[in-house]
């Protein structure tokens, strides 16, 4: 029984870490790109209204916290159970996305906040300040430090998975 929970772990961890480095790239590859080439007032309406919804439980359970979440609990199941090579990486798995998570915490989302706390955009004067106050070159590249991080993440989850089934299979 435990040994199904270990393995329905470790799944649960490579899906949420796959799909919260799915969003960070996103925002990478296509949303912040799409917003820089727009005028203030675009790029602060959209950027405030995709990030009041992005709170939402999909993204923090089926991504955000559910990829810390599951990789601990699976590295937590993996410890003593005979599998040392699947638990080193998903130890890994773990503190790599620890580092996204914190950037998260510490550097995006007070940015995000910010922004929002600039308010309604159609009643402030000065956009381009707001912009400007937001940092978004800043935003980008610690965006682009997550997304990296979470990619790694989820090549060591992805690496374990393999480990793990080759385990199963020599037992």
């Amino acid at each position: 029984m435990l040994d199904a929970f270990r393995g329905i772990s470790l799944v649960a961890a490579t899906i949420t870490m796959g799909l919260i480095t799915g969003a960070f790239a996103l925002y990478a590859h296509t949303i912040m790109p799409g917003l820089k080439a727009t005028d203030d007032r675009t790029f602060v309406t959209a950027f405030q209204s995709m990030d009041r919804a992005i709170i939402n439980p999909w993204f923090m359970v089926g991504g955000f916290v559910g990829a810390l979440v599951f990789t601990g609990v699976a590295a937590a199941l993996h410890l003593g159970s005979g599998a040392r090579s699947v638990l080193l990486w998903v130890a890994v798995a773990f503190v790599l996305y620890l580092v996204a998570f914190v950037i998260t915490i510490a550097v995006n989302v007070p940015l995000n906040d910010g922004l929002k706390a600039a308010g309604n955009p159609s009643h402030i004067t000065d956009l381009a300040a707001v912009r400007h106050r937001f940092n978004e070159a800043r935003w980008v590249t610690w965006n682009n430090v997550r997304t990296a991080v979470s990619l790694v993440a989820f090549g060591c989850l992805t690496w374990a998975l393999v480990l793990y089934g080759s385990v199963r299979s020599s037992r």
